[in-house]
């Protein structure tokens, strides 16, 4: 959810497979663009036959994951987060496995009602995205912050003043309210295949051929029902706003269980939700990442931010709430401080190039800024619109960009090890996010690096020259 190319977008334009223009020389540049953009992506690791990654590897991941969401649970409620035991116990995990229930839908049915109504109705600012392939730019609301305080607030009125619930209750539902989730997004994976299929947003939707494929992927780059983006919904809205809601009911659980909350759950909780609070602040920077601008709406995504998110984002805090750890005041405000730290590097990172509301920096003032005090050094880009038409953008060469090119990565796993930290050595479990993390943002980086090589062109090989770090200098 957090991948973009190093650029200052003029024109914040997709840009195309392949050449649709009357200009004989534009043909040639996007002939040659378009073999070699489909040249990468038909190309499979290893040598291996093409159906491996469009058949057996969708395949895999969508039965994987299925399967892992409620594991974490138990391997967290059972075996107190202990791989060993589990491992010597697998007999054991089916009598343990969770089940759909009424109550578990119910909460699911009245956060997801909440928060689209806070959505529409909370005073919000129009938003135009980044131009797709077919022209099309998605409207967007911009109400995050308000939105993301008014769901802490309610929910917690509603269980400590209305007595309406028990603030522990999605701890206390959380096995079968994960096994519902993820049986609610095969279903909303299916109903987005068949909308895509018969009644598509706009032209920004295609099919393979391959309905394995399309089903993991997704068919529509830009979906709405009403003229809402379901992209902000789901990804925003309902995913990133139930982590830190999930958290807070892991807490007030720990308080339930030994009548007082730890200092390392806090922490971890904390430094979350100040993480989570950035998010909807820049939540208009992200509507320019790879998740929103490239990829398609399906399993991929969609289930991600419905059932991965609320399984293991939240994993660290599942953990702690039967494991009441105290921190010595040295370790508590050593990690606080690395935390934040972490957060304002990612923030920072990611104002100087995109995504400051306002005022934008570099991309509103096109580069009529200071960044570190001084003007910023930027490498003027051409590329080719679905059209043909040339375009151009700013790639920034300063600040923290001129550390490595996809620098912003750096901060967010140092966040994740930072709220992880509180565990201490509690094993693997409460780490597992962060491994996970490391895996998804080096492989993020390389998708980066082939969009932008195949956007840029020579522009970007200069933009190489000039910051030859993908991620951390001197390493990688």
């Amino acid at each position: 959810m957090r991948s973009r190319c190093s650029l200052l977008s003029s024109v914040p334009t997709a840009f195309s497979r392949g050449p649709h223009t009357n200009s004989s020389m534009t043909k040639q540049k996007d002939a040659k663009a378009a073999k070699w953009t489909e040249a990468k992506v038909d190309e499979t690791p290893f040598g291996l036959p093409h159906w491996v990654h469009t058949v057996f590897v969708p395949l895999f991941i969508m039965t994987s994951t299925f399967f892992t969401a409620p594991t974490v649970w138990i391997i967290c409620t059972a075996f107190k987060g202990d791989l060993v035991e589990f491992v010597q116990n697998l007999h054991k995990v089916p009598l343990l496995w969770p089940s759909p229930t009424f109550e578990a839908a119910k909460i699911i049915g009245w956060f997801a009602a909440l928060n689209v109504a806070l959505l529409l109705l909370v005073p919000s600012k129009r938003l135009l995205g980044p131009i797709t392939p077919e022209g099309n730019q998605p409207v967007y609301r911009l109400n995050g912050v308000s939105c993301f305080l008014l769901n802490h607030v309610i929910l917690y009125i509603g269980g400590a003043v209305f007595k309406l619930y028990n603030l522990g209750i999605v701890y206390d539902h959380l096995g079968s309210i994960l096994v519902t989730l993820s049986y609610f997004a095969l279903l909303g994976c299916f109903l987005l295949y068949v909308k895509g299929r018969l009644a598509p947003t706009n032209k920004d939707a295609s099919v393979t051929g391959n309905p394995i494929m399309d089903y993991y992927w997704g068919v529509e780059l830009h979906p709405a029902v009403l003229g809402v983006s379901l992209k902000q919904i789901a990804n925003c809205r309902l995913g990133m706003m139930c982590w830190s809601v999930m958290l807070w009911s892991y807490l007030f659980k720990q308080a339930e269980l030994y009548g007082s909350v730890s200092n390392s759950m806090i922490l971890s909780v904390v430094l979350q939700s100040v993480y989570c609070l950035k998010f909807f602040h820049w939540e208009g920077g992200y509507f320019h990442t790879l998740d929103i601008m490239h990829d398609r709406f399906g399993y991929y995504i969609f289930w991600g931010v419905m059932v991965w998110i609320p399984s293991v984002y939240t994993l660290t805090g599942m953990w702690l709430v039967e494991h009441p750890i105290e921190l010595s005041p040295v370790y508590f405000y050593s990690v606080l401080a690395f935390g934040l730290f972490s957060i304002y590097v990612n923030y920072e990172a990611d104002a100087q190039r995109t995504s400051r509301s306002p005022p934008q920096l570099c991309r509103a003032t096109q580069g009529k800024c200071k960044i570190w005090g001084k003007d910023p050094e930027m490498i003027t880009a051409t590329y080719y619109t679905a059209e043909g038409t040339p375009r151009t953008n700013l790639l920034l060469v300063s600040g923290w960009w001129a550390v490595a090119r996809h620098f912003h990565y750096v901060p967010e796993l140092a966040l994740s090890l930072a709220w992880s930290l509180p565990a201490q050595y509690g094993g693997f479990i409460p780490y597992f996010y962060l491994v996970y993390l490391t895996v998804l943002l080096v492989h993020r980086s390389g998708r980066d690096e082939l969009r932008c090589s195949d956007k840029y062109g020579k522009d970007w090989e200069k933009y190489k020259a000039r910051v030859p770090y993908r991620m951390v200098p001197f390493l990688y």
